[in-house]
């Protein structure tokens, strides 16, 4: 028994788009921290590499022209979990410290549409330092709507013509994610496709991610000759789809488009847009197309018209780069709306070599492939992969296995690299709920190659601050880092804190054959 939500509306007024922010809203980090939401693939070291190479390269370019002393805004535009911000001032404030010149002055505003993404960031302990420095400050946006930016920390807002420099936004998996408008072209005609949606009688209202993946969708083809008209703001983009373009369903990015006009306001100097999402700049891509699909992930995702945002931007005098390669995951792009630009040599190298030579979405394809084939590499492999993608913690927890069980014939140069790469994995870690198996993983390799006193740091994150902080644990694992803390102390000398983790073991095993041992060595 289906029950009908109303009316044909218009595809970017359906109801789904308020699910969708109501799903945001409710859920806030939850929805990144449960595996719902996908994050990894715009959110990894890697591609905070390509970006904080493209960001530094800008400064410079900046720097170059004199512009070294006013303020440069970045701003991320639905920055989720709060990973990618991290990796990407990690990698910012590396290559600044390296170069060591002078350059324009940052900060990164971190925005979001749900108030409660923004409190958490600005709580996340990893943030802090960021925080401190002045460098980091966080907003909440709605794409939508807003004009201006109020930042939470400086307390100041950001309205239009504030800003001398341009304004840098990053937007991954943004414009897929925001209404679009959706129509379809046809004997040279264009039509509204409205949109009818339907749900079983059972589906709780109050639970926005059971709406969207239990609801069925009707289409109503309607003649929309406003389109067509001079006066639509796209008008030379419907000119050209409707030259080239035969039985195709468009999703028209409007929603996005307005929002980047919004924001273009804030500075006096134009902005650079840096974004990732799932959808093609290609013309070809469209021809022919099928009503959108909606992949669904607790909320859910379409295609981005990465094409129509091209053409608009071009039209309006931006220079726009994609890679000259087909995507498979994920395409990412760069859109220079400045005067001259041209001239932002930098910026434009960046792009070419760390996206378009081989970027984010190579890489991804490469480690899905790696992912499987860890037991087949040896560790000179295992660690060349690892350093590829930037010490990425991910490739660290499904390679572990296969590292431990290599080390027995490791060299002293293969330990040390090991140990150096958990040490920067560390470092730039933003940790959300994988912390304890991630910390639990490094302190078990450190242990395999001796380093005691680097496996306890390891092995006691795990206890910091909560003397519980195992119980989410099984048994087993409780154990097996209760003795390996009790080992490293008897190694390193400490033998009255071996006494009490050995104790603690057999506290919950009586029958630990080797704890019982140790506890019989040190008394």
């Amino acid at each position: 028994m289906m029950k009908n939500e109303g009316r044909y509306v218009r595809f970017s007024e359906a109801p789904v788009w308020d699910w969708q922010r109501a799903y945001y809203e409710q859920m806030g980090l939850e929805a990144w921290e449960n595996h719902q939401v996908p994050q990894y693939i715009t959110s990894n070291p890697f591609i905070a590499t390509a970006y904080a190479e493209m960001i530094f390269s800008f400064l410079q370019d900046l720097m170059l022209k004199g512009e070294q002393h006013e303020m440069v805004t970045i701003v991320e535009l639905g920055a989720g979990a709060g990973r990618l911000a991290h990796q990407v001032l990690n990698k910012l404030c590396a290559l600044k410290e390296i170069a060591g010149m002078e350059l324009p002055p940052f900060r990164y505003v971190m925005t979001d549409l749900a108030m409660e993404n923004v409190i958490a960031w600005k709580e996340h302990p990893s943030m802090q330092t960021y925080i401190e420095q002045g460098i980091l400050d966080f907003a909440r946006f709605d794409a939508v709507h807003d004009t201006a930016l109020n930042l939470v920390m400086s307390e100041k807002t950001i309205r239009q013509g504030d800003l001398q420099q341009p304004l840098l936004l990053i937007a991954n998996y943004f414009f897929d994610s925001i209404p679009q408008d959706l129509i379809y072209i046809g004997e040279g005609q264009v039509f509204e496709c409205d949109l009818l949606v339907e749900l079983p009688q059972h589906v709780a209202e109050q639970n926005p991610a059971e709406i969207l993946e239990n609801m069925t969708l009707k289409y109503n083809y309607r003649p929309a000759p406003e389109y067509m008209e001079e006066t639509y703001p796209y008008a030379e983009l419907i000119s050209l789809y409707r030259a080239e373009l035969e039985d195709s369903h468009i999703l028209l990015p409007s929603t996005g488009l307005g929002c980047l006009e919004r924001l273009s306001k804030l500075s006096r100097s134009g902005y650079v847009l840096i974004t990732a999402d799932k959808g093609d700049h290609r013309l070809d891509y469209w021809k022919y197309a099928e009503p959108p699909e909606f992949a669904f992930h607790g909320s859910f995702s379409l295609s981005a018209n990465y094409h129509a945002i091209k053409v608009v931007m071009e039209q309006q005098g931006a220079s726009t780069y994609f890679t000259a390669h087909h995507y498979k995951d994920l395409n990412v792009g760069m859109i220079l709306m400045l005067e001259d630009s041209i001239s932002y040599v930098n910026t434009r190298l960046a792009y070419h070599r760390f996206v378009e030579r081989f970027g984010p979405d190579d890489f991804f394809s490469l480690k899905e492939w790696a992912d499987f084939k860890v037991e087949q590499m040896d560790l000179r492999q295992l660690l060349a992969f690892w350093r590829l993608g930037g010490y990425d913690a991910e490739f660290l927890m499904v390679a572990c296995s296969r590292f431990k069980d290599l080390l027995a014939d490791a060299s002293d140069e293969e330990m040390f690299d090991l140990h150096s790469g958990i040490r920067r994995m560390w470092s730039s870690y933003y940790p959300m709920d994988h912390r304890n198996q991630v910390a639990f993983v490094s302190g078990q390799l450190l242990l395999e190659m001796f380093m005691y006193e680097e496996a306890k740091t390891f092995l006691e994150e795990l206890l910091t601050g909560d003397p519980d902080a195992l119980t989410a644990e099984s048994d087993a694992q409780q154990i097996t880092v209760l003795y390996d803390l009790a080992v490293c102390c008897y190694e390193l000398e400490l033998e009255q804190e071996a006494l009490v983790y050995v104790r603690r073991v057999l506290e919950i095993d009586p029958n630990h054959e080797e704890a019982a041992a140790l506890l019989h060595g040190l008394e």
